[in-house]
C-alpha cells in the first residue's frame, strides 16, 4: 500500500481505484511521505468512506480532533463491531467520534451531560448501550475522564443507527422520543411511575418500538378477530379509553396511524400495569 495522503501522525490515505481507503494504525505516517510505502505490521484498520461528503468530513474531524480522541472512538467502533457482529456504517466514523470528543471536552470543563431518553434506550437497544458502558471504562482509563451513565446511552443510538446502515439518527432517534412521551403519558395518567427494570415496562417499550417501526415502514398489521376486539374493550373499558387517546396523540401530533389491533394490545400492556 503506498500513501496518497497523511491525514495525521496515525491516519492515512490510500487510493485504490476510485476509491479513497482510510488506513489506521499508531504512528503509521510517522516520517512517512506520499508514495510511500506503509509498514503493514501497523496497520490496525481499514475502511472505505464511499460517501464523499462523509469523507470530507471525515478528514475534516482529523484535523480538529485531538488525535487521543480520535483512536478512542475508533477503538470503539473496532469492539462493537465485534460485539454486534456486523460492519457498521461508515458514517459512524464521522458521527461518533465528533459527539464522543465533544463530551469528553464538556465533562472536563465541567458540564454535566443528561440523556433524557436513557431508560428507553437502556431497554430498546441493551446490546449497544452495554457495548456503551464498555466504552466509558475504556475512556475512563485512557483520559482519565468519567463520562455518565447517559453518555452510554448517546453511544447506543449511535451504534444502532450504524448498525441499522441508515445515514442519520433522526428515525432512531424520533421513534424514542414518541415512546418517551407515550410512556410519560401513560405514567401521568395511572399516577404510577414505571421502573425500567420491570417486566411490564420492558414489554410496554418493546412493542411500541415494532409497532412504531412497523408504522414508518408501512407494513401492514395482523388483523384481530371482532370478538376479541369487542371483549377487550368493554371489559377493560378505561384501559382502552387511554390506548385510544394514545392513538390519536400519534395521529395529531406525528401523522401515524395505529390499527385496532395495536390499540388491543396497548390497552393490554396499560391493564397489565393497572393491575401492578
Amino acid at each position: 500500500m503506498k500513501i496518497n495522503k497523511i491525514l495525521n501522525n496515525n491516519v492515512v490515505v490510500v487510493k485504490e481505484g476510485h476509491d479513497e481507503i482510510i488506513v489506521i494504525g499508531p504512528g503509521i505516517a510517522f516520517g512517512k511521505r506520499k508514495n510511500d510505502i506503509i509498514n503493514s505490521d501497523k496497520i490496525e484498520k481499514v475502511f472505505v468512506m464511499k460517501d464523499e461528503k462523509e469523507y470530507e468530513k471525515f478528514t475534516q474531524i482529523i484535523d480538529m480532533l485531538p488525535e487521543e480522541h480520535i483512536s478512542l472512538a475508533e477503538e470503539i467502533i473496532t469492539h462493537a463491531e465485534k460485539q454486534l457482529r456486523t460492519k457498521l456504517n461508515e458514517h459512524i466514523h464521522v458521527g461518533l467520534t465528533d459527539h464522543l470528543s465533544f463530551a469528553i471536552e464538556r465533562v472536563s470543563q465541567g458540564f454535566e451531560l443528561r440523556n433524557k431518553l436513557l431508560h428507553e434506550i437502556k431497554v430498546l437497544y441493551d446490546a449497544e448501550f452495554n457495548i456503551g458502558l464498555w466504552a466509558l471504562e475504556l475512556v475512563s482509563k485512557k483520559t482519565g475522564i468519567t463520562l455518565p451513565e447517559d453518555e452510554a446511552a448517546h453511544i447506543a443510538l449511535h451504534l444502532h443507527t450504524a448498525k441499522m446502515n441508515t445515514s442519520t439518527m433522526s428515525e432512531t432517534l424520533n421513534t424514542t422520543v414518541i415512546i418517551n412521551e407515550l410512556i410519560k403519558r401513560i405514567e401521568e395518567k395511572l399516577s404510577v411511575k414505571l421502573a425500567e427494570s420491570s417486566i411490564s415496562y420492558q414489554r410496554l417499550i418493546t412493542h411500541l418500538n415494532f409497532a412504531l417501526k412497523r408504522v414508518i415502514k408501512g407494513e401492514a398489521f395482523e388483523d384481530i378477530d371482532e370478538e376479541m376486539y369487542k371483549l377487550v374493550r368493554e371489559r377493560h373499558a378505561d384501559a382502552y379509553k387511554m390506548a385510544v387517546e394514545l392513538a390519536q396523540f400519534l395521529y395529531e401530533k406525528e401523522g401515524m396511524t395505529l390499527p385496532n389491533s395495536e390499540i388491543v394490545y396497548l390497552t393490554l400492556h396499560i391493564q397489565r400495569i393497572q393491575r401492578n
